[in-house]
């Protein structure tokens, strides 16, 4: 009798325990879920994560009056993580606005517009044209037959998917058909850094992959190049990021979006440069 007390006494003190600390994950601390290999929104330096994003949500911390936890998972994984609750509060990721993504979680208000690039090695890739305001691109209809390697459901994955698996019966399914009927193929890598890995490496011909990081991967790499990925001259593939965080959790995603327009447009900007060619 007296062991058995003693199991259940133990057993009680243990559930107190779990109870307090899931109450300190919920008042203490912002726990956040990240990919940091997406410079210079989240990256590495050190043992230390950094990055646009961090900046944004220590300034949400100081708000709030609470720690901010951030972790490094893979990007595949954020959404559902933070659509359980039960570890995550939130995303902090360069995270692109979806309809499916916003079947599982609430979004901030959008705080940074970005176009798809390609990254290419040098000379293996002429520019499809130049726009009035001096970008270079490329069409999608440039990448058929080629192998294109993105990060792993990213909006750059889920855009090369849609062209790939269209067909002549169902156009549709992408988001111009244009290469529907080739022989471009899609390899899918944990993050950006690996694909660019794998064109060095001559494993396939291209890496789809958002501006910023794109020309901070070219800058980083020797031999490469990068052009915006564009439908037609006039249309970019363009997508909008925001802050994913659990639905309800009305108190930190109205928190966030203080911040948000408290930095606007040339603040968030300002955070980009700082953080340009620092995840070395």
């Amino acid at each position: 009798m007296k062991k058995l007390f003693t199991i259940l006494l133990s057993a009680m003190l243990l559930g107190t325990m779990a109870i307090g600390f899931t109450a300190c994950q919920t008042n203490d601390a912002i726990y956040v879920d990240t990919n940091a290999f997406f410079a210079p929104f989240e990256y590495y330096d050190g043992d230390v994560i950094k990055g646009v994003d961090v900046d944004i949500m220590n300034m949400v911390g100081e708000k709030l009056n609470k720690k901010v936890v951030i972790t490094n998972t893979d990007f595949d994984v954020i959404i559902d993580n933070v659509a359980s609750g039960k570890q995550f509060d939130c995303g902090a990721a360069g995270i692109t606005i979806t309809a499916s993504r916003k079947e599982k979680v609430d979004f901030t208000n959008p705080y940074f517009t970005s176009v798809q690039y390609v990254i290419v090695k040098t000379g293996t890739m002429e520019k499809a044209g130049t726009t009035s305001d001096g970008v270079d691109y490329v069409l999608w209809t440039d990448l058929a037959g080629k192998k294109m390697g993105v990060q792993r459901d990213t909006t750059g994955d889920i855009y090369l998917d849609g062209e790939i698996n269209a067909t002549e019966s169902n156009p549709d399914y992408g988001f111009n058909g244009a290469l529907y009927g080739t022989s471009a193929t899609n390899t899918p890598y944990d993050n950006a850094e690996t694909a660019v890995a794998a064109l060095m490496a001559d494993s396939i011909d291209a890496v789809i992959v958002d501006k910023i990081p794109a020309q901070y991967l070219v800058n980083k790499n020797q031999g490469l190049s990068c052009f915006a990925l564009y439908y037609d001259e006039e249309t970019a593939t363009e997508e909008q990021y925001a802050i994913c965080v659990t639905k309800g959790n009305t108190e930190l995603l109205n928190a966030i979006n203080e911040v948000l327009a408290e930095l606007g447009e040339e603040g968030i900007n300002q955070l980009v440069s700082k953080h340009l060619g620092l995840g070395e």
